[in-house]
């Protein structure tokens, strides 16, 4: 019969009310792992309450069969404890529907970014570039299944809406051997919404500080074996970008997303689904006070284009295969008007991908085996030209070999004042993987074995076992862990032909260093528990250590989005992280999230592009280490929710973070003049570590309408509301200079049908 079914998961911050066919039937799409409670309440039959435990790729089928109720009987459905999950071999961070619809309002461009950072172990450079656990550009988002490698940050790449997204699942260690390449961390999105009959959708409505606003809508209509759906959104701010001074001069951006999807049922064990995803990001580049002063602009635009399809064919209840594959087409474009100071630089640079996946799952009892193919090829093209419009006259020799900028030098300096550089070249990369999960009573081991092939600049491959291995102990309600994953990264593409082209030569034909950037290998560990005190209360620790050889790092040219890869000998990164959740608990819920972290880089310089007195400083470091730009010891998440009556609630949070450390080519006067007194009173230049800063932010959410068929909500936000102005990173705009937001508001009204 036709009947509401709810699905709810503490430990994934998942609650869904979802509605049968007319059939009685009911098809919930890409659930994370975990044990999810399944409540069914029908008027004239007994409630029923179900536990269910989804630890397999393999489709899960429950036949569910309501009783009438017995005479002056009295039915209490206690739900299962889903707070914990006992089959889990490693440590991963779930951010469910509760924790997104909910979220703090963000800076269009930023949504699933700032989700991600709220989660210990992540913390942001400039302009929303992620960094897990120490790694630069080492990041994966997984969409639906398919890998996207290249850097998703604002100013490389436009995002998808978060309205638009589920479930989020985030891996920092015991990343099953399925994902490869990139691994400093792994961001596992799903879009797909469940199939219910007839026609469904969403509308939001968002506005707020920095003159922001925006728009997003999405529908699905599904009928017999079919469904469809589409989503569009778009979204403009006078503040896209981290500006490199508080003034925020020239940091306009508009947004645009649209998606289409197809999904049809031919029998109970063959599905196709089919997508396709149009997006663009246009935006200025934020002024430092000379550039302003001297009429500077420069913008820059990001368009993407990519078509998803993929089949799964059901052999048996114990067996799976599926295939998919991606076509995707990136372009990058950047342009200076003629008053841009120090160099006046054009660039166009574009790649178009294919992508092809198959795998098979077969389960065996107390084993679960899962093997695969994939294959990413890309086809880079790269466009650069620039033309210096005022001198340098900083020619320290004392600067250390890590240094942030690499400094053009003009044609009476024995360097070229023009420089236009073009070239394509293929990336090909495959792989092969297994993996085993094994449950032996309360124990769970996952062991997998990938292989990956690299072929670009340098033609490596690797293989790379990873294991993890867990114990449950119910009397303490605790799971123990440890994980152990072998890496293989490889590098950033962004302006790798460039940087590994001799045509670099001209520009400082006298002093140049030029080493081919090698994929980064590593040994990652972690040692942890997850356990429930309080019955309440979830709380998830542990210790980890990364050795990492041929360490990936960036280095860009003057203030420019020219960056491109370069490596040092290797890194060791340690640390602990801890987070304590209340999914729900007398009307609270929420989290509080530390991470402490020390990272050190080893020279010499193993990889990358060195001009100038950058190269002689390079050359010349054959020994010693310096921390890891990403090395803040200390950082602090929270958030606290609490619902006053069922239509109203109130949030609270904080962010605290003791700073990053920095490099300044200059002293203390240089860096007065070129960026104010506000920001240099938030440097520490005798600790070469930016000030720490807390900010606190505050939340309310009220159900203007609620229906059957139509729910409206409201929701508003104060974030910064301490105003401190926030130094992420001190020295240059990319991977340079970046000011947080100051105080700011927000305004979300969603219309849920």
């Amino acid at each position: 019969m036709k009947t509401s079914v709810q699905i709810v998961s503490s430990a994934n911050q998942y609650r869904n009310s979802l509605k049968t066919s007319s059939e009685g039937e009911l098809d919930v799409q890409r659930l994370p792992f975990g044990i999810y409670e399944l409540e069914v309440e029908q008027a004239g039959f007994a409630a029923k309450s179900i536990s269910v435990e989804i630890h397999s790729s393999l489709p899960t089928t429950l036949k569910i069969q309501l009783e009438l109720p017995r005479v002056n009987e009295s039915i209490k459905v206690n739900a299962a404890n889903t707070l914990i999950d006992p089959d889990r071999a490693g440590s991963v961070n779930q951010i469910g529907s509760l924790a997104i619809r909910d979220r703090l309002g963000s800076i269009p461009g930023r949504d699933l970014q700032d989700l991600v950072n709220s989660q210990p172990g992540w913390l942001y450079e400039g302009n929303a570039v992620l960094h897990p656990r120490g790694s630069e550009y080492q990041t994966q988002f997984v969409i639906d299944g398919i890998p996207l490698t290249d850097d998703r940050s604002p100013s490389f790449g436009p995002e998808i809406e978060a309205d638009d997204v589920q479930s989020m699942s985030i891996y920092t260690a015991g990343i099953p051997a399925e994902y490869g390449r990139k691994m400093g961390g792994v961001v596992e999105v799903n879009t797909l919404q469940d199939t219910q009959p007839g026609f469904h959708g969403q509308v939001v409505l968002s506005g707020g500080s920095f003159a922001s606003g925006g728009s997003f809508a999405k529908g699905q209509y599904a009928w017999g074996k079919n469904t469809i759906g589409g989503s569009s959104s778009g979204s403009m701010t006078d503040h896209y970008l981290n500006p490199v001074v508080p003034q925020n001069y020239s940091n306009t951006g508009t947004l645009g997303d649209f998606s289409l999807n197809y999904r049809r049922v031919f029998t109970p064990d063959d599905k196709l689904s089919m997508s396709v995803r149009h997006e663009i990001s246009r935006y200025d580049i934020p002024n430092e006070l000379v550039q302003q002063a001297a009429g500077q602009r420069q913008n820059a635009d990001n368009i993407e284009t990519m078509g998803v399809a993929s089949y799964q064919h059901i052999f048996s209840a114990n067996a799976t295969g599926d295939v998919a594959g991606m076509v995707r087409d990136n372009a990058n474009d950047f342009y200076s008007n003629p008053e841009s100071t120090p160099v006046e630089v054009f660039q166009h640079n574009s790649f178009r991908e294919g992508y092809f996946r198959a795998n098979f799952t077969l389960n065996r009892g107390h084993q679960e085996l899962k093997a695969g193919v994939e294959s990413d090829n890309m086809f880079l093209h790269e466009n650069t030209s620039y033309t210096i419009t005022s001198s340098d006259d900083d020619d320290d020799d004392s600067r250390p070999a890590r240094a942030r900028r690499t400094r053009l030098r003009p044609a009476d300096n024995n360097g070229s004042n023009t420089f236009s550089f073009q070239d394509q070249r293929p990336d090909l990369e495959q792989a092969v993987f297994v993996q085993d999960l094994i449950k032996l009573h309360n124990w769970t081991i996952a062991a997998g074995l990938r292989w990956d092939h690299y072929q670009l600049i340098l033609n490596k491959q690797a293989v790379q076992p990873r294991f993890s291995i867990s114990r449950y102990l119910p009397s303490i309600n605790t799971v123990f862990h440890f994980s152990y994953d072998r890496v293989f990264q490889t590098p950033s593409f962004e302006n790798i032909l460039l940087s590994s082209s001799t045509a670099v030569e001209s520009i400082d034909p006298g002093d140049f260093l030029r080493l081919p950037v090698k994929p980064s290998q590593g040994d990652y560990y972690e040692g942890g528990l997850t356990t429930v005190f309080a019955r309440h209360l979830k709380l998830d620790a542990n210790y980890f250590r990364r050795f990492v050889n041929d360490y990936a790092d960036d280095d860009q040219i003057d203030n420019t989005t020219i960056s491109f890869p370069i490596s040092f000998r290797k890194a060791i990164i340690y640390g602990a992280e801890g987070k304590i959740e209340v999914p729900d608990w007398h009307h609270f819920s929420g989290f509080v999230s530390y991470s402490y972290e020390v990272g050190n880089v080893w020279n010499p310089v193993t990889g990358g592009l060195f001009l100038g007195d950058d190269a002689d400083a390079a050359a010349a470091a054959l020994t010693g280490h310096f921390p890891d730009s990403q090395d803040q010891r200390n950082t602090v998440r929270g958030r606290a929710r609490y619902q006053v009556i069922p239509r109203l609630w109130v949030a609270g949070g904080v962010q605290y973070d003791t700073g990053l450390p920095f490099e300044f080519d200059g002293d203390r006067d240089q860096a007065l003049a070129q960026y104010g007194p506000q920001i240099i009173d938030r440097i520490n230049f005798d600790r070469g570590r930016i000030d720490p800063s807390f900010q606190f932010n505050a939340s309310a959410g009220a159900d203007l309408y609620k229906s059957d068929r139509i729910n409206t909500r409201f929701q508003i936000d104060g974030q910064n509301l301490t105003d401190v102005l926030d130094v992420i990173d001190f020295g240059g705009l990319f991977s340079g200079n970046a000011i947080g937001p100051s105080r700011s508001f927000s305004l979300r009204l969603t219309t849920i049908f």
